[in-house]
């Protein structure tokens, strides 16, 4: 089970297009590794509804500060590694550095992925 984490707010400015084209890069790469024979997960598909579910008004709100990240660190436990995909995140970082300190593999692009076992 790989996590591919890259940008969901950064750069957006909130905008719910932009945000969406995040989404939409993160869930190209989950296909991707998909197709490859891997377990693909992003927080955003796990988190996103919840926030909806909870009432969250905009991305940054307080149930956003409860939801969002938390739930990718959750998920996180239970990869064997992490994707790295995208520009500038504080977040996708931060999932960089947790999986390290983990001791979890990282990659940074889709040919560094060893084929599934």
């Amino acid at each position: 089970m790989i996590l591919v984490a890259g940008p969901y707010r950064s750069g957006t400015g909130d905008d719910p297009r932009k945000l969406e084209a995040n989404v939409r890069a993160m869930n190209r790469a989950a296909l991707a590794l998909f197709r490859a024979g891997h377990l693909p997960v992003t927080g955003e598909a796990l988190a996103l509804p919840l926030l909806e579910t909870a009432g969250s008004t905009r991305p940054g709100d307080a149930l956003f500060q409860e939801i969002f990240h938390p739930v990718a660190e959750r998920l996180l436990s239970r990869c064997d590694a992490v994707l790295r995909i995208g520009g500038p995140s504080e977040g996708a970082d931060m999932m960089v550095a947790r999986a390290r300190a983990q001791g979890k593999a990282v990659y940074t692009g889709l040919d560094d992925v060893p084929a599934a076992r």
